[in-house]
């Protein structure tokens, strides 16, 4: 369903529906309460239509999933305008990509196996090669770059949605920060180059969204490489 045409079903007394509008309520369910709370059960309750009108344009949760992360992810950025050359444009890449991992957290647990991926999220991946493009770097290199600033804004992004979620649930980090602390403590002549680490505050509240430091490392690489 991600490539091909969408076509409303010639059968069913359901007019309302169509194959955008089931798969942004998915979304939006998702975006509230992750997931695991998509079900085309759930999804046809917000219609008010019994779970057999969906399968008339849905063949399952695989394929309503399938478009739901095309869907979240939207276009890719236009990068042409991002003047400064293949850096800004992949900086650009990577925080557009952060925002958008922010704004449906549910994303990073479902793009986060292999899949066939769709039109949109094709286009990302083509954005970001493109901006490498003349570089020098060979095309299996430019892939291999690509991986690596993913992985880091994925890994980023998975640590401040987490941490986001368990602020807002009223958890803190602090039961087991103090236990860390005792033990280095304890047994800090095993672990030197953690007590120093703590002693310097390294290991207090982040001073920063977890982004930005990761991100300019990956691309001095890069840079480096280039």
């Amino acid at each position: 369903m991600l490539w091909g045409e969408r076509e409303r079903p010639s059968r069913g007394p359901k007019p309302g529906l169509s194959v955008e509008r089931i798969v942004r309520a998915a979304v939006g369910i998702a975006d509230a309460e992750g997931l695991a709370a998509v079900s085309m059960q759930r999804v046809a309750s917000e219609f008010g239509f019994t779970p057999m009108s969906l399968y008339r344009y849905v063949p399952g949760k695989a394929e309503l999933v399938d478009l739901m992360i095309d869907t979240a992810i939207g276009g890719p950025l236009a990068l042409d305008g991002v003047a400064g050359g293949w850096r800004p444009k992949l900086e650009a890449w990577a925080r557009h990509v952060w925002a958008t991992f922010h704004r449906h957290p549910w994303s990073l647990g479902a793009t986060g196996h292999p899949r066939v991926m769709g039109p949109n999220e094709l286009g990302w991946l083509d954005s970001a090669l493109g901006a490498l493009s003349g570089t020098g770097l060979a095309p299996g290199e430019r892939l291999d770059a690509f991986l690596v600033v993913l992985g880091h804004v994925r890994t980023a992004a998975h640590h401040s949605v987490e941490r986001s979620r368990r602020q807002q649930g009223g958890v803190t980090d602090e039961p087991w920060g103090a236990f860390l602390v005792e033990l280095v403590q304890k047994h800090g002549d095993r672990y030197p180059a953690v007590r120093e680490a703590m002693s310097s505050g390294a290991f207090g509240p982040p001073a920063g969204d977890g982004l930005e430091f990761g991100l300019r490392c990956v691309l001095d690489g890069i840079e480096a490489l280039i």
